[in-house]
């Protein structure tokens, strides 16, 4: 039977979307050894593989599924595929750039069909699937060698090249909203963005955009160095589904942020905050209650249209967000002059 095509942004009018929370936590869970990173088919491959999460999407897909479903059984509405680091640039770490578009496409497969069981069990909720795009490990604007700081590790057409292929995949596994997050330079961002609208434009095609920043401290800046409403101005010129900050900062520390995003973009908006900052190990330790009572604070304010986890986050931290996010309305989208 086909799975009934819904309206993302009428779903959105609707009601708070919850996103997904941390996959990298979840997998951690699972004590994979390199042997279970490599499974049969890469048993003889000359590099290390463990670590290489995306992977898993291959040698161990039941896993990645597991993940997915628990998501939505929590009450998340989307979830992320499992291609943070689904690029050639980010993959050349594990001489790996010749699977990418197999990896993007099966964890889009994946992701599809456990979204697709879930909206057939319940058609009032239907289940999305964001293809995530993350930041690769490469800045387009900043040096990473202080004593020459002309110098670029990557251009802007290298980074277009590579996005292309994942997003390429990512559409054919039949995901339904493009995520290009945890962004820390705009303009690795504004060469996602670009791949996309070139793949929608050779295919005929539109789909849902979301956009997500890091506000990399106290500061109020990402990485690059853009405050808030920079960083907004950058992306803007796209038609976005929405735009929101991830990763770097808590619930309680982002709110600010979210608090100016929201006074200023006609976009729906999004947050999937940390469970709290890291402790002196480098864990997250902020537990589904606490991080409830922040993400109230958001819903009070009316700041939100969609609600996540990043580091640290489970799927408890997921039901209490969805638990809560029930009893408040979506943001209202504002006109700007």
């Amino acid at each position: 039977m086909e799975i009934e095509k819904y309206d993302i942004s009428a779903e959105l009018e609707k009601r708070i979307f919850v996103l997904d929370g941390a996959m990298g936590t979840m997998l951690q869970q699972y004590n994979f050894s390199e042997d279970d990173f490599r499974g049969a088919r890469f048993k003889d491959y000359p590099s290390p593989l463990k670590g290489n999460n995306d992977l898993l999407s291959l040698t161990q897909p039941e896993a990645i599924a597991e993940v997915h479903a628990k998501y939505f059984e929590a009450g998340a509405d989307i979830v992320e595929t499992n291609t943070f680091s689904g690029t050639t640039i980010a993959m050349a770490d594990y001489n790996m750039e010749d699977l990418v578009y197999e990896l993007n496409f099966e964890s889009a497969k994946i992701a599809k069909q456990v979204a697709e069981k879930f909206t057939k069990e319940n058609p009032e909720k239907p289940r999305f699937v964001a293809g995530s795009i993350g930041p690769t490990n490469k800045t387009a604007s900043l040096s990473p060698d202080v004593n020459r700081p002309e110098y670029r590790a990557i251009t802007f057409n290298e980074l277009r090249i590579a996005y292309k292929q994942q997003v390429e995949a990512l559409i054919d596994g039949s995901v339904d909203i493009l995520l290009v997050e945890t962004i820390f330079d705009t303009l690795n961002a504004k060469a996602a963005l670009f791949a996309i609208e070139e793949v929608k434009e050779e295919r005929y095609i539109d789909i849902p955009i979301m956009v997500s920043g890091t506000i990399t401290d106290a500061s109020g800046r990402t990485l690059s160095g853009q405050t808030v409403e920079a960083f907004l101005a950058s992306i803007s010129h796209i038609p976005l589904l929405s735009v929101g900050f991830n990763c770097a900062l808590g619930a309680e520390q982002l709110k600010p942020y979210l608090q100016r995003l929201s006074n200023e973009t006609e976009f729906y908006t999004s947050a999937h905050p940390n469970a709290g900052l890291p402790n002196a190990f480098g864990e997250y330790d902020q537990s589904p209650k606490e991080m409830q009572d922040y993400i109230e604070d958001y819903l009070k304010d009316g700041l939100i249209n969609i609600i996540g986890g990043c580091c640290g986050t489970s799927p408890e931290h997921i039901k209490a967000i969805a638990e809560i996010t029930q009893k408040y309305k979506p943001r209202l989208i504002q006109e700007f002059a």
